[in-house]
C-alpha cells in the first residue's frame, strides 16, 4: 500500500521515488508526490524526512526532519 497524504483541500497524494543519473554520472534518489499510484510508490516516508504542505497550493513536499 502506497503512503498517502491528504491535504487541506481534501486531495489525496501518493509518495513515489525514482533513481536518476546526474550529468556527472552520479546517481541520486528523488522523491515526489502524485495524485495516482505509479511504479516506484513507497509504503512509508523515508527515514530522516517529514511531509509538509505548501501554503499556497497545498502540494505536499518532503523536508529533512
Amino acid at each position: 500500500m502506497a503512503y498517502e497524504f491528504k491535504n487541506k483541500k481534501g486531495v489525496t497524494y501518493y509518495l513515489h521515488s525514482r533513481e536518476v543519473e546526474l550529468r556527472g554520472g552520479k546517481k541520486q534518489t528523488i522523491y515526489y508526490f502524485a495524485r495516482d499510484i505509479r511504479p516506484g510508490a513507497l509504503d512509508q516516508v523515508p527515514a530522516g524526512y517529514k511531509v509538509v504542505e505548501t501554503a499556497k497550493t497545498g502540494m505536499p513536499i518532503l523536508k529533512k526532519a
